[in-house]
Parts: structure tokens; sequence; C-alpha cells
């Protein structure tokens, strides 16, 4: 699907992934169910309270929350040396801002596609790891996938500084309006406030926190 589509707009390129995705979900469900599986990791479960000292009430912190963020730290690490350290990361980043210059300097585009997808299926499988464990393993996980997508808006797409900064506003972001405003509008604002956020934010830098204005020249 996808090899007969290189060097399309990137609109195209995602039209076409949507698509792929909404088949094999569909497809996943009609040959395995949609019955919600439980997944045990060896991930702790249990909160704890920690800086009660400090103040009443201390801070209610989940044990699972924590060993996640840090396996996504470290992976954040070693993709970042991945890409800025290795020819092969410098020849993907090379495909991802234009396809057809990389090709036409030698770089073999086949050999960069299997590459990212095995990156992008080690990335998935870690995370849909975690979030099964969280969550248990269901097909609606995929909505919580589509959270990524304002993360990256908002802290820009050729970032990954910018992804992590975007991600701890929205993160924030959630639950402050969810305790402070979602009591005046009966709830439900950590759902959608994401989602609202990122298309405002559009408007005023549509490049991202940290991502590359695009000049283009006549």
């Amino acid at each position: 699907m996808l090899r007969h589509r290189v060097n399309q707009e990137g609109a195209t390129l995602l039209m076409a992934t949507l698509g792929i995705t909404y088949f094999l979900e569909g497809l996943g469900q009609t040959l395995f169910g949609s019955t919600i599986y439980k997944i045990d990791i060896g991930m702790p479960k249990d909160p704890v309270i920690a800086l009660d000292a400090v103040f009443e009430g201390g801070i209610l912190i989940n044990k699972e929350d924590v060993i996640a963020a840090a396996i996504a730290a470290v992976m954040v690490v070693i993709l970042s040396v991945f890409f800025q350290k290795t020819s092969t990361g410098r020849a993907l980043r090379a495909v991802a801002d234009d396809h057809r210059a990389a090709q036409s300097v030698g770089i073999p585009l086949n050999r960069i596609w299997v590459i990212v997808w095995c990156v992008a299926g080690v990335v998935a499988l870690v995370a849909g790891m975690i979030w099964g464990s969280k969550l248990g393993v269901q097909f609606s996980l995929a909505t919580v996938a589509l959270r990524a997508l304002p993360v990256v808006i908002l802290g820009g797409l050729t970032s990954v500084p910018g992804a992590i900064i975007g991600g701890l506003i929205i993160g924030v972001g959630e639950k402050l309006s969810e305790v402070y405003i979602g009591p005046l509008v009966g709830g439900g604002i950590e759902i959608w406030f994401a989602y609202v956020l990122a298309p405002g934010f559009l408007l005023i830098r549509p490049q991202g926190l940290f991502g590359e204005k695009i000049i283009d020249r006549v």
C-alpha cells in the first residue's frame, strides 16, 4: 500500500495509513473478538503516598505510571542517539524530510522503509504492553494512541524535546482543567482537552514550540 505512494503528499500517506489501521482493527476483531484481555508484565500496581510529611494528604503516586515514565525516558534517549549519531538514523531523517532528495544521493528507500517500520513496531509494542497492563488488552487502546497527535502538534513534528514538553503540558493541562474547570461544566474535560488545545495552538504557532518553521520559496 505505502510502497506505491512514495513521494506522495503527507496527507495522502496519512489517509492511507489510517485506512490500513481501520482495516486491520476490523479484521482483528473479526478473528479474535472484542473481549478485553488481562496482561501482567510484572509492573506493580499499588499506589504510594509521597510527601505526606510536607503537606496534608501528600501526593498519590502510581508505581506503574512511574515505571512507565522511566521506560519512556530510556526509549527517548535511545532513539535520540540513534537518529542523531548513527548514519542510519540520519538517513531516516533525510527520507522524512524529502524522499526524492534522499533517493537522489543514493539512500535506498526500500531498506529505509523496512527500518522505519521495524523501529515504529518496537516502540508500538512497548507502548502497547504498558497500556495493556494498565487498561487491559483491547482494541479501544487505539484511541489512546490518537492522543499522541496533539502532543506532537504542540511540541513540533520535527523535535523530540518538543514532543516531551508537549506531552507534559497536555498531561498537566488535562488534570488541572478537570479539577478546576470540570465541576463547572459537568466534567469530562480530560477527554477532549488536548484536541481543543492543539487546533488553538496551530493558529498561533503552526510549527509547534520547537518545530522548524517551513519557508516555501516561489
